[in-house]
């Protein structure tokens, strides 16, 4: 009985093993790289880091100042570009970012991209306010309904993002969430390949679109007010005359029109006369997306801007 138990618990390692060569030879799973939160409360990456997007098809770089993606060759005319998950675009290769298609269109200019999946709007704030250190002649803040929502903790308490307590007016730095499980998680390709083929969904997301508009002016007209305290904290407490919010496509309009009465730069993306900017089965934009969210950005900075 002891011999048979013996050869179970090999054969099982044994298993493991082949299981964890093989998932990170095919690469059946993104590489996720891991976070630190630096002096001002920011969570970025460790410098320096690299790893394949799922497939394997290209890579992922994080650079020394702990932002995905390339630094610029020159910090003149240095244009930020801040944002979410859509703006960190792991699942792209790095000349599919949006700095190295606004390069193509102003090369007279150079571009930074500071970006993390997860990011409010309050955080976007406060990495702008650490970027201006650099001196940029613009910054770019790619934000949306759910980032602006997600900022204010009084609609929903996140630990893990910088959020705005609204009735105090204070910034709520986010704390990483079990860091050393996920750092376990990651390690392992073959546990985290298994977490992520039988994921755990409670959620039920079967609503149609029509509902999800219903609820989305409804959830504008219970937080007006807050939405309203947030965003009058970003005109007191940042530089916005150099800013310009650049807001996802459907976007709600009672928001941008916030932004717009209290003197904010605002674009508004529009997919709608041209093909599908995301991937099949992922909203994120895909390298033609990106291409098409670059010029029409560019072609509202030629408008107003002297670039």
């Amino acid at each position: 009985m002891k011999k048979f138990f013996k050869n179970i618990v090999l054969f099982l390692l044994l298993t493991i093993c082949i299981g964890e060569i093989v998932v990170r030879l095919t690469h059946v799973n993104s590489d996720i790289p891991q976070r630190i939160i630096d002096v001002d409360g920011i969570q970025k990456y460790y410098p320096n880091q690299e790893g394949y997007w799922k497939g394997g098809d290209h890579k992922w770089k994080i650079n020394s100042m702990g932002w995905p993606g390339e630094l610029p060759e020159s910090y003149d005319n240095l244009i930020t570009i801040i944002g979410d998950s859509y703006i960190e675009n792991f699942m792209n290769p790095n000349d599919c970012h949006q700095s190295s298609f606004l390069k193509k269109e102003m090369p007279n200019h150079n571009f930074f991209e500071a970006a993390r999946s997860g990011v409010t709007l309050i955080e976007s704030m406060e990495i702008s306010k650490q970027m201006d250190t650099l001196k940029p002649v613009l910054t770019l803040i790619h934000t949306g309904d759910g980032d602006i929502y997600e900022s204010i903790k009084e609609i929903k308490s996140l630990t893990d993002i910088t959020q705005l307590n609204t009735n105090t007016e204070e910034i709520v730095q986010g704390k990483m969430k079990s860091p050393g499980l996920k750092k376990v998680l990651y390690s392992c390709k073959l546990l985290y390949y298994l977490y992520n083929r039988f994921p755990i969904n409670l959620s039920n997301e079967t609503q149609e679109d029509s509902k999800k508009v219903k609820i989305e002016i409804s959830k504008f007209k219970t937080n007006e007010t807050k939405v309203r305290v947030l965003i009058n904290y970003i005109k007191n407490n940042y530089r916005i005359d150099d800013k310009v919010f650049v807001f996802k496509p459907n976007s709600d309009h009672n928001i941008i029109n916030i932004f717009k009465s209290l003197g904010f730069n605002t674009i508004l993306l529009d997919p709608s006369n041209d093909k599908n900017w995301s991937f099949d089965h992922d909203p994120h934009w895909t390298c033609y997306g990106h291409e098409r969210v670059s010029k029409q950005v560019y072609n509202k900075l030629k408008l107003r801007y002297n670039l």
